[in-house]
């Protein structure tokens, strides 16, 4: 069940549990160049620590545009979430997008994902995921909550088969799949043993966005 809460009177709560409390336990790093249309633009950077059945996983991206030597794109964004048998507990995001500001923070209260967007707050009874692109478990689920702007979206998966893929200047045969949403379109590529590959997405005016692992 979800609930959205007209005033943000929860906010105190979903800070309870802080996200950036530290782990110990094996780690997994993936860091990507990003390009658009061939050309770097710049990195998406994540890291995975895992301690037993909580998992938590830290992300900066930066994206820089130019056009004739002038930035005509500003992209910033620190996430990090906190994880417990495959569902969402803690969440704290920030993100500038050419000047734009948004911030998405949550925390588990009681059984309860309270997730704070700036205008409301929204209410999970149920396990909720993100986008974890890290996971390939995402892909089973119906609705992700974006952490950018803390909306929870309707998904659609399509398995494309096994493909070829360049990692690392070596061609690996990758499960790829075809996710769409909401003002999104993306392809995603993972090995034989679930590892992420490689991410491909569609931005605006059909410039594609690829992320390639560096």
């Amino acid at each position: 069940m979800i609930k959205t809460l007209k005033l943000p009177v929860l906010l105190a709560l979903s800070l309870a549990m802080p996200v950036i409390a530290g782990a110990t336990g094996d780690s997994k790093s993936w860091d990507f160049s990003v390009l658009l249309d061939g050309d770097r633009i710049g990195y998406h950077r994540f890291e995975l620590v895992e301690d037993g059945d909580r998992r938590r996983i830290k992300s900066e991206a930066k994206f820089d545009v130019r056009f004739l030597f002038i930035n005509a794109f500003r992209y910033r964004h620190n996430a990090t979430e906190v994880w417990t048998d495959g569902c969402l507990r803690e969440i704290d995001t920030r993100t500038q997008a050419n000047g734009k500001k948004l911030a998405v923070s949550g925390a588990t209260v009681e059984d309860r994902l309270i997730i704070d967007a700036g205008a409301s707050e929204t209410e999970f009874d149920d396990c909720v995921m993100t986008f974890a692109y890290w996971d390939p478990d995402f892909l089973q689920e119906p609705r992700l909550l974006n952490s950018q702007s803390g909306e929870y979206v309707d998904v659609a998966v399509e398995s494309l088969g096994v493909q070829p893929v360049m990692v690392r200047g070596q061609e690996v045969d990758a499960s790829v799949y075809r996710l769409t949403a909401k003002k999104l379109e993306l392809k995603l590529w993972y090995s034989p043993d679930d590892e992420w590959l490689a991410l491909e997405s569609v931005a605006k005016g059909g410039r594609i966005i690829r992320y390639e692992l560096s």
